[in-house]
């Protein structure tokens, strides 16, 4: 099997005496989509961070291709390919698509000292983008971005990151804030990228969203993987029961319940 996109290995995060990750191991293919899962707390925020070169790990190896690599800026994670679009989409509200799509590498005409940007040219490249990923309702470049629904922002941020190379797309919580209509709009695109071979790495706490488009599962609990487990594997209850720390809670009624129809219905004495 060939090596995954990017794969951390026993990653353990510390800030100063608080451990907010531990060991952590994880990998995510190309062509799938990895979500991961946990509550508020759980420590998604900092693993997401360690992904796109915000925050260093305190230990542990991170891996691009099978080859170990360091992510000492969020620069150097694009560099590698890693693209961290967030719950708004990161866009500026106030800019045009065409402007935001290409803002920081903008393209020019002209030569020289008369170089300027090249509006029309922004705008045909930023709008084709989206409709590719079957964003129809845009197709006017000159729009305002605050003009935009929240999934037409995350789309917008999605598409720009594919464009400019994106090997992996780390959405963080992208169906949050989003009604049905948009929220399903957000996990075609999602499935879109998948199609095209991109590693995905979707963080949520919403069960059914990770389940309409995930291949592989992980759930965080207090910054641990507690559970790491394929599509198809474990049932929405068994996932939601995980991500609420639920498991053993369940277990522990039922070791009741056994223990109280074998004892005509008494519960267990407490123990001392």
């Amino acid at each position: 099997m060939t090596a995954p996109i990017l794969a951390l290995r026993g990653v353990n995060k510390s800030f100063g005496p608080i451990d907010v990750l531990h060991d952590i191991t994880l990998e995510v293919q190309a062509g799938q989509v990895l979500c991961l899962l946990g509550d508020n707390g759980a420590g998604k925020s900092t693993l997401i961070k360690i992904m796109s070169g915000v925050h260093q790990p305190t230990s542990g190896v991170i891996e691009i291709d099978g080859v170990p690599v360091g992510l000492p800026t969020p620069r150097a994670a694009a560099e590698n390919g890693i693209a961290t679009v967030h719950q708004f989409g990161g866009t500026f509200p106030l800019m045009s698509i065409g402007r935001s799509f290409f803002v920081g590498v903008e393209p020019t005409k002209g030569w020289g000292p008369f170089k300027i940007y090249d509006r029309k040219r922004a705008n045909d490249i930023a709008v084709k983008a989206v409709r590719d990923f079957g964003i129809t309702r845009i197709d006017d470049g000159d729009r305002l971005v605050g003009g935009l629904s929240g999934g037409e922002r995350q789309s917008l941020a999605i598409a720009r990151a594919v464009h400019f190379g994106a090997r992996v797309l780390i959405l963080d919580e992208p169906t949050a804030a989003l009604g049905v209509k948009q929220a399903t709009h957000v996990l075609r695109i999602v499935n879109e990228a998948k199609k095209r071979g991109l590693a995905v790495v979707f963080i949520t706490h919403q069960v059914m969203h990770a389940m309409a488009v995930g291949d592989h599962f992980a759930v965080l609990i207090r910054g641990a993987v507690a559970a790491d487990f394929h599509k198809g594997e474990k049932s929405r209850e068994e996932i939601t029961d995980l991500m609420a720390g639920g498991a053993s809670m369940a277990s522990l009624e039922a070791e009741i319940e056994g223990y109280m129809a074998s004892h005509d219905g008494h519960p267990p004495p407490p123990t001392h």
